[in-house]
């Protein structure tokens, strides 16, 4: 603290916690960095982690009601994983079947509407025809590159399914040793934090667990609603749209913003203005009923996050880690809302006058066993 010869400060009292406090952030902010760089150099090793992490909140449920039925606790994982490659291998065989089925009308729908909105506001040069020429030339200069692009597409797609793999591991793990994480994190910290420690790790396990859930429910509720809104009017590849949508809502806002504006430009394409406006008028009320329904009772317990702090959280994993990073960055935002809602409870009791009510205990997941 610099003082002068007789005593007297250099820097008045506001100054110098100015300072402190942007020390303090600077030092936040250098380490953050780090660990993002170092987060995406070992990408391949953190992805499953944090998929692994995601899928265990929003499988623990069914390994803690198998568990409470009797069953040993790494025989539930088991079945719990097993059953996720069931429910996961079923709907992605729906899914791709419906696309499959209904793809060429989609695709045909979507460039046919492409073709009216650029015969109404394209400029010169932009129509489909110029820019499939545009597309030919370009292959013909640059095939090497295409076949190159291709290799290492397949190198992409053989790290994807080594990921899920290893993803679908650390699930069985985590779902067995449950029961220990607790004892193993305050093991790893001091004594006199580590009740904060586990603190902390609840609350905001707690958030990524309440939004996994909650997300998973309200998808397929839209998922269903605008589904049946489409085969009502006779939209073609209602059920392939429907599926985007239910994995459209992972992202918030985007997700549905691009599902709903696919849906609405295949209806104007294949079955004309009027059905189109009443395929919006389905996706805006499906979105009303979300917004002011769905999300205020299934998420009422949940960390609650401003738009605006989930659109940076997107942009920022878009940055970082492309879609794999904006399907991880809102339930990460929300595990850091909850870390920091359990710091302001601890201080904000703390300095409580004793004698005075305490406040409301942190939210703790409830018990496999």
């Amino acid at each position: 603290m610099p003082c002068s010869a007789g005593g007297v400060q250099l820097l008045p009292e506001p100054v110098r916690r100015l300072a402190a406090w942007c020390a303090v952030v600077l030092l936040v902010t250098g380490v953050a960095y780090v660990g993002v760089r170092l987060c995406v150099e070992f990408r391949t090793a953190v992805t499953p982690v944090l998929l692994a992490l995601l899928g265990t909140a929003l499988l623990r449920p069914l390994h803690g009601w198998l568990v409470r039925a009797g069953v040993q606790r790494s025989l539930a994982a088991g079945l719990t994983c097993v059953a996720v490659v069931a429910v996961v291998g079923g709907a992605v065989y729906i899914v791709v079947a419906a696309l499959i089925d209904t793809g060429d009308q989609i695709v045909a729908s979507l460039r046919d509407s492409a073709r009216q909105v650029a015969d109404h506001f394209g400029a010169p040069g932009t129509s489909l025809d110029d820019l499939a020429g545009n597309a030919r030339e370009l292959l013909g200069k640059f095939g090497g590159s295409a076949a190159s692009g291709v290799i290492s597409g397949v190198g992409v797609v053989g790290e994807t399914l080594a990921m899920a793999v290893l993803a679908l591991l650390l699930v069985f793990f985590f779902l067995r040793d449950s029961d220990r994480a607790a004892g193993t994190l305050r093991a790893m910290v001091p004594h006199t934090s580590a009740d904060a420690a586990e603190a902390m790790a609840r609350r905001a396990f707690a958030a990524v667990e309440g939004f996994m859930r909650g997300t998973t429910v309200i998808a397929l509720i839209d998922a269903v609603c605008i589904t049946v809104g489409l085969l009502v009017l006779q939209v073609p590849g209602a059920v392939g749209l429907g599926a985007l949508v239910f994995v459209g809502a992972y992202i918030p806002y985007l997700g549905a913003f691009i599902s709903g504006a696919v849906s609405v430009l295949v209806a104007l394409a294949d079955r004309g203005f009027v059905i189109a406006l009443w395929a919006l008028g389905v996706v805006l009320a499906v979105q009303v009923l979300e917004g002011h329904v769905l999300q205020p009772i299934i998420q009422s317990r949940t960390v609650q996050m401003h738009p605006a702090v989930v659109l940076v959280a997107l942009t920022a994993g878009a940055a970082v880690a492309g879609i794999v990073g904006m399907l991880l960055a809102v339930p990460l935002t929300a595990a850091v809302f909850g870390v920091v809602h359990q710091l302001h409870d601890h201080y904000a009791r703390s300095a409580d006058p004793p004698g005075s009510a305490p406040g409301p205990s942190s939210p703790s997941p409830p018990s496999d066993s």
